[in-house]
């Protein structure tokens, strides 16, 4: 199947001489992880997401996306969906712009692992479960850990969400999308020892409940299907009730590709 077939046409996008407030609303607005940057011309120059958002501290707020946009891999509509699929698994990215040609960089739609899942012929999916491919490892926070902690164990993990944990129970989820919908993009830094230079709320405030969650014994396919429903980028695991793992839609992708 070709990415002309699936792709969304008509993306939301940025022009790369707005503003990083302007860009932070617009991915609020629209529930967006990720939007394809532009110049002048139309032609992208690059992608904006969640993770450049929460870079920009609340003494830099008034200044361009220019300067914040980041490379992604070159997709065109005539590629083959799974080659997409390899190409945005090796950048680390969940939706991509579509580019008419190599030689004209204008913006025809967006490619986003969704859109893949929703095409993808469940006879072909591996027969795995989730907890063949999961994280075990898993970082965790407290519903009374102050967002700005938070906040920046997720730039030193490079992590885009945590699990909630309290009391040792799986209460929710908290992740970058949380923090910027919420409005606390613009968080004073931390010093060393973690004490927080500006009010900062704490994550039982901003987080997403219930925990969404799946048995360690779910297979890919009811995975797949749980994160179309959920929209949510990642997934507690679970064994009797007890955080074991989690997994996000990446993961189930480099399984199938």
């Amino acid at each position: 199947m070709k990415v002309e077939q699936i792709m969304t046409s008509n993306p939301v996008f940025l022009k790369e001489t707005d503003f990083m407030t302007h860009a932070r609303q617009v991915m609020r607005d629209q529930n967006k992880r990720t939007v394809p940057v532009v110049d002048n011309k139309n032609r992208v120059v690059g992608v904006l997401n969640e993770k450049e958002i929460l870079n920009i501290f609340s003494t830099k707020s008034n200044v361009t996306v220019e300067g914040y946009s980041t490379e992604f891999p070159e997709i065109y509509p005539d590629m083959d969906m799974i080659q997409a699929a390899k190409l945005m698994i090796e950048a680390g990215l969940g939706r991509v712009p579509i580019l008419k040609s190599s030689h004209e960089r204008t913006l025809l739609g967006i490619l986003s692992i969704v859109d893949i899942f929703r095409n993808l012929k469940l006879d072909k999916i591996p027969l795995k479960k989730v907890s063949e491919i999961m994280t075990t490892n898993v970082l965790t926070c407290s519903p009374k850990d102050n967002i700005a902690k938070v906040w920046l164990n997720m730039k030193e993990s490079g992590l885009s969400g945590y699990p909630v944990i309290k009391d040792g129970q799986l209460i929710g989820m908290v992740t970058r999308r949380n923090i910027i919908k919420a409005g606390y993009a613009r968080i004073e830094r931390e010093d060393e020892n973690g004490t927080k230079s500006t009010m900062s709320p704490p994550v039982e405030k901003i987080m997403s409940i219930p925990a969404y969650t799946l048995p360690m014994d779910a297979n890919l396919k009811e995975a797949i299907q749980a994160f179309m429903k959920l929209d949510v980028g990642r997934l507690s695991v679970v064994n009797n009730g007890k955080l074991v793992g989690i997994i996000d839609r990446s993961d189930i992708l480099k399984s199938f590709i």
